[in-house]
């Protein structure tokens, strides 16, 4: 009998409906009981008879792939595959799939949320006030801001989107950019060296691109204007963390807000510094978006193993 191990640590907690798929396809499943990521080991107990995964972050390994004989599909809830060993699945014909448009809004909305926070001091007013302190901080603006955009992929796109209705002011850089999209939303595309060199705040949407990595290190941070933001819900490998801190604790960076991180759980300096914002890698988790992703990928893994 075909057998589907779901490996996410949480699954069909906003709703019945991905389980409900699993019980009405015939199929055997298992279910990760642990409540958190599992490890390498783990995913051989409990994957070691098993035709597919719904994936969560959790390391496929080329070691742990070898050791899969009956594996079909890894079908990802969520966008990223950085955790599967391509090359190797690739090898044993192992289909691996994704959920790339339900995470489009939630990682949009809190890109703003965090620029809005970023600019009006949000946060700070309320430490501040929790303190019984009544201290104000003047903010700025999103309207006549200038954003810059690094990476215009569907996330990006739907930033831009969300932005121009602030009526702030759009640059972006993509190594592949749409053309038409651009001149019709009114995006300007510019070089990489100039968005840092322009923007008031810089927004990271780039993904994962081995053969040309991507990093804001020291020299680009430094080439940023002085006073000016950094939003990160992108990967964390994409920033040089203490290149970062030391732009925030010297004062040539205002602020800057992060959801991921080169190691998570983070417990980094960077937790020490009052004008950054720290989320624990949460940019997709919506009550809507993790419903639709879970329903996805068990979709996407009984197609795949019918």
């Amino acid at each position: 009998m075909t057998k589907v191990l779901v490996a996410l640590s949480t699954f069909a907690e906003y709703g019945p409906q991905p389980l409900d798929l699993l019980k009405g396809s015939g199929f055997a499943y298992a279910l990760n009981s642990s409540g958190r990521r599992l490890n390498e080991s783990e995913i051989l107990q409990l994957g070691a008879d098993c035709d597919g995964i719904v994936a969560g972050v959790e390391p496929y390994t080329s070691d742990v792939l070898g050791q899969l004989p009956r594996l079909k599909c890894i079908s990802r809830c969520g966008v990223g595959t950085d955790n599967v060993d391509k090359a190797k699945a690739g090898e044993l014909g192992i289909q691996i799939l994704n959920t790339p448009d339900p995470v489009i809004v939630p990682v949009a909305e809190l890109t703003i949320g965090m620029m809005l926070d970023l600019l009006r001091h949000i946060t700070w007013h309320t430490q501040s006030l929790r303190s019984q302190n009544w201290q104000k901080k003047g903010g700025r603006n999103l309207q006549g801001c200038c954003v810059g955009l690094v990476g215009l992929g569907r996330i990006g796109r739907k930033v831009a989107e969300l932005l121009k209705a602030f009526e702030a002011r759009v640059i972006g850089f993509d190594p592949h950019p749409d053309l038409g999209w651009a001149q019709k939303k009114g995006v300007e595309l510019v070089s990489f060296e100039n968005l840092l060199q322009q923007a008031d705040m810089v927004s990271l949407h780039v993904s994962t691109d081995k053969s040309s990595p991507f990093v804001l290190a020291e020299k680009e941070i430094r080439s940023m204007k002085p006073g000016a933001m950094i939003v990160n819900l992108a990967r964390g490998e994409f920033i040089d963390e203490s290149a970062l801190y030391n732009a925030l604790s010297d004062g040539h960076l205002a602020g800057a807000a992060l959801d991921v991180f080169c190691k998570e759980p983070y417990t980094g300096k960077l937790c020490s510094l009052e004008n950054i914002l720290l989320t624990p890698h949460v940019a997709t988790l919506t009550r809507e978006s993790r419903l639709e992703m879970e329903k996805q990928a068990v979709e996407n893994l009984l197609r795949a193993l019918s």
